[in-house]
C-alpha cells in the first residue's frame, strides 16, 4: 500500500508458521543448449507457444531501479515449483538504454552473499557468455540443466560490464540481494558485498517438470507483494500458498505479481492492474489461473476515490481479459483497513460494494476466495483481527499472511 518502506515489524514467538526443510541443489550439465537467446516486447509471452515450461518465480517489473556498473549482481528467489530444466527472464522494460550483462551463473543459495560453488551452473544467451537487451524488451535464457528442488532457494548472479543508470526493477524484493565491484559471478562468496532490497532487471524463472499442472498467478499490492511480513524469511501469502501446494504434492507454480502501492485502475507505484494485466499475467509462462486480491484497497485511500461501481466495471475488465485468454480468474474479497491512515467512510463503502459483487452470483469471477473473513474481528469486520495485524490496520503479520495462503482451496487447481 502507500507507504514508505521500513523493518518489518516482530511477531509473537507464538505464532504458527510454516518451516520449509533445507534442500540441496546438484549440479547437472551445464553446457550450452545452442538455442538462441529469444527477447520480446513488453506485455509479450517471452516464449509463445513453446510446450514444457512453467514458471516458478517472478517479479513485477517497474521503472526507478538503481544503477550498475562493472559490478555482479547477485539475487536470491524462493522458487514454488522443481525442475530438471531452468531458463531466466532479465528485463529492460522501463530502461531507456541498453543493458548488457555477461558471466550470468545460477547457484544454490547458502547464506547471505554466499552460494555453493559446486551448483554454479553457467547461463547462455543465444549460445554466448554475454546479452545486451534493447530498452524496452526481455532476455530469455537458453535452457540449463539444473536440478531445481521445490521450495528452493536459487540465486542468479551476473556481471553489469558497462554503466546502466537506471534499471528495470522490483522496488521492494522483501530481502537483502547482494552488489560488489568486479566479475565475481563464479566467486562462492562475494568480496566487499553491499546490500539492497529490490530486484534488479531479474523478471523470471522458469522450469522445466514433466509433473507441472500449470502456474497461478497472484495479482494485487502490498498485501500479495509481502509488505511487513519478516524480512528475508519469505512469509508472503503466496509463498505459505506455494509451501501448502508442494506439501499436498500439488506441481503448481506460484508467481507473485504483487507491486507494493499499487492501484486498480490509476498508475503509481508500478503501471495498474488494468495497464500491466498482459504482462504480469497473461504473458507469464504456463499461467492457468490468477487470484486477484488487494490493489483496490490503494484505489479507495486516494484523496477522491472511485465508487464501487468504477472498481467493479475495472474488476469486470480483468475477468473478461482473462477468460478470452482462457484462464481462470479468482476472486479474493478485500481485507479490512478501517484505522489505516488513509481509511475514510467512503472507501469502506467502496470496499462493501466490490465484495459484495464478488460474492453475488453473476460476478464472473470462477471462485471466490474470502481473505475478509479470513482476517477480519468477529466483533467489528471492518477492523483486522489484531492476531493479523501488523499495528498499522492495513498489512497482515506473518500469522496473517498465513491465514490468508490457508483460505486458498487447493482444489479450484485443476
Amino acid at each position: 500500500m502507500k507507504r514508505t518502506r521500513k523493518t518489518a515489524l516482530a511477531v509473537s514467538a507464538a505464532l504458527v508458521v510454516l518451516v520449509v526443510a533445507a534442500v540441496v541443489f546438484v549440479r547437472r550439465d551445464s553446457s550450452p543448449s545452442g538455442n538462441e537467446a529469444s527477447t520480446s516486447r513488453p506485455g509479450a509471452s517471452p516464449a509463445p507457444g513453446e510446450a514444457g515450461w512453467t514458471g516458478t518465480w517472478a517479479a513485477a517489473p517497474q521503472n526507478g531501479g538503481r544503477a550498475f556498473e562493472r559490478q555482479t549482481v547477485r539475487q536470491v528467489m524462493r522458487t514454488s515449483i522443481g525442475g530438471d530444466t531452468v531458463r531466466i527472464k532479465l528485463s529492460n522494460e522501463f530502461g531507456s538504454d541498453p543493458l548488457t550483462v555477461s558471466s550470468v551463473y545460477l547457484a544454490a543459495h547458502a547464506s547471505t552473499s554466499t552460494v555453493d560453488p559446486a551448483t554454479n551452473a553457467h547461463v547462455m544467451f543465444g549460445g554466448g557468455d554475454a546479452v545486451t537487451i534493447e530498452a524496452g524488451r526481455t532476455a530469455v535464457s537458453d535452457p540449463v540443466a539444473f536440478e531445481l528442488p521445490a521450495g528452493g532457494d536459487l540465486t542468479v548472479s551476473a556481471y553489469v560490464p558497462e554503466r546502466i543508470g537506471s534499471v528495470t526493477q522490483h522496488a521492494f524484493g522483501n530481502r537483502n540481494n547482494y552488489v560488489a565491484a568486479g566479475n565475481q559471478s563464479t566467486q562462492a562468496s562475494l568480496s566487499g558485498a553491499g546490500t539492497f532490497d529490490n530486484y534488479a532487471f531479474l523478471a523470471g524463472i522458469d522450469v522445466r517438470n514433466a509433473e507441472a499442472e500449470g502456474a497461478v498467478v497472484t495479482l494485487g499490492a502490498s498485501i500479495t507483494d509481502g509488505f511487513d511480513s519478516t524480512f528475508n524469511e519469505n512469509r508472503r501469502w503466496p509463498d505459505q500458498l506455494a509451501r501448502r501446494l508442494v506439501t499436498a504434492n500439488r506441481t503448481v507454480g506460484v508467481l507473485n505479481a504483487g507491486i507494493s502501492g499499487n492501484m486498480l485502475t490509476q498508475d503509481g507505484a508500478g503501471q495498474s492492474a488494468l495497464n500491466r494485466f498482459d504482462r504480469d499475467v497473461l504473458g507469464q509462462t504456463g499461467v492457468k489461473w490468477v487470484i486477484f486480491s488487494d490493489a483496490a484497497i490503494n484505489d479507495l485511500g486516494g484523496d477522491s476515490p472511485p465508487s464501487g461501481d468504477e472498481l467493479i466495471a475495472a474488476l469486470q475488465q480483468l475477468i473478461r481479459r482473462s477468460h478470452d485468454a482462457g484462464i481462470k480468474f479468482f476472486c479474493a474479497t478485500l481485507t479490512p483497513y478501517r484505522g489505516a491512515g488513509y481509511w475514510s467512510d467512503q472507501g469502506e463503502a467502496g470496499r462493501d460494494a466490490v465484495n459484495d459483487f464478488i460474492k453475488a452470483d453473476g460476478s464472473g469471477c470462477d471462485a471466490v476466495i474470502d481473505f475478509d473473513t479470513a482476517t477480519h474481528d468477529p466483533a467489528d469486520p471492518t477492523r483486522y483481527d489484531s492476531r493479523f495485524d501488523t499495528g498499522d490496520h492495513l498489512h497482515p503479520n506473518d500469522a496473517g499472511m498465513e491465514a490468508l495462503a490457508a483460505a486458498v482451496d487447493l482444489k479450484l487447481f485443476v
